[in-house]
């Protein structure tokens, strides 16, 4: 097998939908209202000890507000609504239901994704995700982060690896596409490790990855851990892992992210992870130089 991919060396999402939908898809970030169950005290207070008070959501708006605004940059363009801060299924059934259909009743929307915990997909819950996924496009984020339980209680995550299986069983039954969230470089795992978690799921029936560089933000528990329990990569050390992680990643697998987003006001650490042009400019570089592309060391 070759490189496959029209004008890159990785199956971006980006590429994804434009060929599936034939324009511009544009994802909307919305703060839909929504806790976690590790911050309200059901399963902790805190958070993950990465997660900001937005709940990784710092850029999150409204609809509307969006729409108005890339509708300018990109006037044919098309939009996904991506509930992005906190647990996005953490919610009686009657207000999810309400916020999901609302989403997608705007002109120009077609479809939303959501971004979840793995231990908030109650039955419930399934039943109104495949109500939805049968008549309109939808793909389900699951934070997984790591797959080293040492690692999953080091940063609070709150749930074990069996709850996260469960998950992805339970929306590939559905034919739901799941996208799941990994981190690079917390505290205490090497090279091998990240692998180790970006191979389990790559074993799964999932639709996507979203790999995030691990960025310490003021005001989160993370900061405990720096500088002397986290390794800062340099910007070329994270291209190289970046490309040696996506030549093991199949080609049918999306790739929805490579680096991290965090408001620089909140920024500790590194100073450079804000720069996403000059990263993937980067990773395209490397794989120029390898003569290289996602999977290819999955070749035989």
């Amino acid at each position: 097998m070759s490189n496959i991919f029209v004008n890159s060396y990785f199956n971006s999402i980006g590429n994804y939908l434009k060929e599936k939908f034939g324009c511009k898809i544009i994802k909307l970030s919305l703060d839909g209202g929504f806790t976690c169950p590790n911050r309200d005290g059901t399963k902790g207070i805190d958070g993950c000890i990465f997660c900001s008070s937005e709940g990784s959501g710092d850029f999150a708006s409204n609809i509307p507000d969006q729409i108005k605004l890339l509708s300018k940059k990109w006037p044919s363009g098309k939009y996904i609504a991506y509930f992005q801060s906190h647990t996005n299924t953490y919610a009686p059934i009657e207000i999810l239901r309400e916020k999901y259909y609302e989403a997608l009743s705007y002109p120009n929307v077609i479809g939303i994704a959501i971004a979840t915990r793995p231990d908030c997909l109650s039955d419930e819950v399934l039943c109104l995700l495949d109500e939805i996924n049968k008549k309109n496009f939808l793909w389900v984020e699951l934070g997984l982060q790591t797959m080293h339980e040492e690692t999953a209680n080091l940063i609070n995550r709150c749930y074990p690896l069996s709850t996260f299986d469960k998950a992805i069983e339970n929306l590939s039954r559905l034919n739901i596409k799941t996208v799941v969230h990994l981190i690079f470089g917390l505290p205490g795992e090497d090279k091998k490790q990240m692998l180790e978690s970006l191979k389990y799921v790559c074993d799964k029936n999932i639709f996507g990855i979203k790999i995030h560089l691990m960025n310490v933000l003021k005001n989160t528990k993370l900061v405990e851990f720096y500088p002397d329990k986290i390794h800062i990569p340099t910007k070329k050390e994270y291209i190289n892992l970046v490309v040696d992680a996506l030549e093991i990643v199949p080609q049918n697998i999306t790739i929805h992210r490579i680096t991290a987003d965090a408001p620089r006001h909140l920024l500790i650490a590194p100073e450079w992870s804000y720069e996403k042009r000059t990263i993937l400019n980067g990773v395209n570089k490397e794989f120029k130089e390898r003569q290289s592309y996602q999977g290819k060391r999955l070749e035989k």
